[in-house]
């Protein structure tokens, strides 16, 4: 889902740029950037020696776009497009069980041991 999401950032950016604060600027730079941190998590929670570390990342990511979320089920309320609104407040309770995901695979996975580096 991350990758999936990531990768509709990049190359449909203009569906998440009225998500953006205007006062944070160009919002495309924020959907870019978003996307490639969306990419990177679901890379990291993929290798198991990442696993911990991107579940972690996931999690915040999950909990800093939240507000972003709730912005566009506000505005989508505006539009005639009652699937569209449907969808965007549907996706709103999700964020509750994609960050406990995101913890419980922190804390399924091994630590990397300090003594694993050594000879």
């Amino acid at each position: 889902m991350l990758g999936l999401a990531g990768a509709t950032h990049i190359a449909r950016p203009r569906l998440y740029e009225p998500l953006i604060p205007r006062a944070l600027g160009n919002p495309r730079v924020w959907v870019l950037v978003s996307g490639v941190a969306e990419l990177a998590c679901a890379a990291a929670v993929a290798v198991p020696r990442t696993r911990r570390i991107g579940a972690l990342a996931s999690a915040a990511l999950f909990v800093a776009v939240f507000p972003g979320n709730v912005q566009m089920a506000l505005d989508s309320r505006a539009g005639a497009d009652r699937t569209r609104t449907a969808i965007t407040w549907a996706r709103l309770p999700v964020q509750v069980p994609l960050i406990g995901w995101a913890l419980a695979v922190s804390r399924r996975s091994v630590r990397p041991s300090r003594d694993a580096a050594a000879p």
